[in-house]
Parts: C-alpha cells; structure tokens; sequence
C-alpha cells in the first residue's frame, strides 16, 4: 500500500469512527445475542471507499488484494464467504 493511500485510509477511518461514535442512531442495529462481527463499522466503510480509487469493480479481487496488502491496518478482513 503506497505512502497516500495509507494516510487517506487512516484519515477516513478516524473521521468515520468519530462520526459513527457521535451518531449512533446512524450504526445498524444488532442483536444482543449471537457472533460479534470481528470487523468494525467504521472498518468497513472505509474499506468499502478506499475500494473505489483502487478500481476493484468484483468484490473477490477486491478481497484478495486486502488480504494480500492491507492486513496490517485491518487484521480482521472478512473472507470471501463472509
């Protein structure tokens, strides 16, 4: 992952947490029993915009790549299957 592309993702990541944080009324509902997601929302979205300037258009190459070069900022990726 290159210098630019670390800072956006980073930046976005900290601005969405904080946004998700102070609108929680804005984060899914979940139940209060069952599996935890091990990926956080704010993760998520940032992968899902970080996904756009790298122009992955299939979410499996897509996934394959995260694996592959961003597991160190995101260590919980889900799989494919998930």
């Amino acid at each position: 992952m290159d210098t630019d592309l670390d800072s956006l993702a980073t930046a976005l990541y900290v601005t969405t947490d904080d946004l998700l944080r102070a609108n929680p009324e804005r984060v899914p509902a979940r139940p209060r029993i069952g599996i935890l997601p091990g990926t956080t929302d704010a993760e998520m979205l940032t992968l899902v915009v970080v996904q756009a300037p790298l122009g992955f258009n299939n979410e499996t190459q897509w996934l394959r790549y995260a694996h592959k070069n961003l597991l160190a900022m995101f260590p919980t990726l889900p799989l494919p299957s998930g």
